[in-house]
């Protein structure tokens, strides 16, 4: 066997490189919540302290807890554990790089035995490292924790994670001015948004054995349906199932579509405010992906077509396996992903058809609206959030019978088919001339029932013709 050297990294240049992974403060805060709730924690606690450059922001959960092994080993970069399919961890960096993108100081002290009141700490120190070079996280002794990390723990097991430090998220040029005291104020708002949608399943109880709360500066966090599923007028298309194979795993990837109620067609006008989300409705319309229940991917399309006014009301629920996280290209911060290019088709061809509904609900209602809408002026609107009532998925009634779609093939108004079209049929009804009546096409016949069927046909009508269209391309 040939002789090896151990080549270990630069602590001060690795670290200060991975400070920059993407993560912002709401996505770094997200990820140790994901943490919390690998330790089965039921409420987890987010407080932040503005003082200057003592402010500091502490992640509290009443979860399991570590042993003194088990934190030393969570305190190291890539740390050694095992994830199961049901883990919302994957890499073993979350907690050191997503703190270390906010802070120079991490501090993470954690009870696992409730009969027994030892708190075990560590410290990763930004100065240390630069002092050191070293791969070195600092002891801290029970009595020597400050009173905001030790006293979370005195009742209870759990962990608690303390930033301190906080350069880039105050910016130390004037960390004591009003700028950065209102800055840290935005970003708690900002905060409060992002974690109400990206936990909202588990806020909601949708994640069965997995409900939790999140309190954030002494207020509790709502979920935020992304599909306004409350709202009457929602329509909750049918689901499909696509089967993945990515370097031989195969996996499920469920695809639930939602297209939301035009603006006038809300039971209010905060309803309507609230389901615009932070993106607001153009920057919402798109994908939402999740993994394990818990949101990677609010909004977009993931460059199968363009945000457009006229599609902003469609939202397409996109949930995957952890199995396939190579396939989806997870990253660490688990911000992003990229849908398969083995299923990208199909995804294509059904995002077609979620589009053209979405877009007929929108034009119909904005031809209503020049006739007369809805006066917002006199609809209450509440300051304060309202805790959405349990969800209840709605299949919207058929409004208009399906004779009246047989009635349009029987008698129907034409628009004259084009000479080519013309010609294409008679190849197929050789015996049939334009004289014994009209013949259509497919996309013509589409077409015109795209223009009389209410949107909650459209689902079925457009599954039965892609099924009518392959018959037909297999029979010629």
């Amino acid at each position: 066997m040939s002789a090896t050297d151990e080549v270990i990294p630069s602590a001060r240049r690795l670290v200060r490189s991975l400070r920059d992974m993407g993560y912002d403060f709401t996505t770094a805060v997200a990820d140790l919540v994901d943490n919390s709730l690998e330790a089965e924690a039921t409420v987890v606690i987010i407080d932040v302290e503005f003082e200057g450059d003592e402010s500091w922001v502490r992640i509290i959960d009443n979860g399991r807890g570590m042993t003194e092994d088990e934190l030393v080993e969570a305190m190291r970069y890539g740390s050694d554990r095992e994830y199961n399919e049901q883990s919302l961890g994957k890499f073993g960096l979350g907690l050191k790089t997503a703190s270390m993108s906010q802070c120079q100081s991490l501090t993470v002290a954690s009870r696992t035995d409730p009969d027994n009141p030892d708190i075990v700490a560590r410290c990763w120190d930004f100065e240390h490292i630069e002092n050191t070079d070293k791969w070195e996280v600092i002891r801290i002794k029970m009595e020597d924790l400050d009173p905001a990390i030790r006293s979370p723990l005195e009742k209870t097991t759990g962990t608690v994670v303390f930033w301190q430090k906080l350069d880039r998220i105050l910016g130390y040029k004037h960390p004591y001015g009003e700028m950065a005291r209102k800055r840290l104020a935005t970003m708690c708002r900002d905060l409060e948004e992002h974690l109400a949608m990206v936990f909202h399943k588990f806020l909601l109880g949708e994640i069965p054995k997995r409900q939790f709360k999140i309190i954030l500066n002494g207020n509790e966090v709502k979920g935020w349906d992304p599909f306004a599923r409350n709202e009457p007028k929602t329509q909750n298309l049918p689901p499909n199932r696509i089967e993945c194979v990515h370097e031989n795993v195969t996996g499920e990837v469920i695809l639930q579509p939602y297209i939301l109620p035009p603006q006038d067609d809300f039971s209010t006008r905060e309803a309507w405010e609230k389901a615009s989300g932070p993106k607001k409705w153009n920057q919402q319309q798109g994908f939402y992906v999740y993994r394990n229940g818990r949101m990677i991917q609010s909004g977009g399309w993931s460059r199968l077509r363009t945000q457009d006014e006229h599609t902003k009301l469609a939202r397409i629920a996109l949930s995957f396996s952890p199995v396939l996280d190579e396939a989806f290209k997870i990253n660490v911060s688990k911000m992003r992903v990229y849908l398969p290019s083995q299923i990208r088709e199909e995804i294509e061809n059904e995002v077609g058809s979620i589009a053209r509904i979405a877009r007929l609900t929108y034009d119909r209602r904005s031809k209503q609206t020049s006739i007369g809408s809805k006066d917002w002026s006199k609809q209450p609107a509440s300051s304060t959030m309202v805790s959405p009532a349990p969800i209840q998925n709605r299949e919207q009634p058929v409004s208009k019978p399906l004779t009246e779609i047989k009635r349009l093939v029987e008698t129907p108004e034409h628009i004259p088919p084009t000479v080519a079209e013309s010609d294409e049929i008679r190849e197929y009804h050789p015996g049939v001339s334009n004289s014994s009546g009209r013949l259509w096409t497919l996309d013509q016949l589409m077409e015109k029932i795209n223009e009389i069927a209410e949107p909650d046909e459209l689902p079925v009508i457009v599954r039965v013709f892609h099924r009518l269209r392959d018959n037909l391309d297999i029979a010629g």
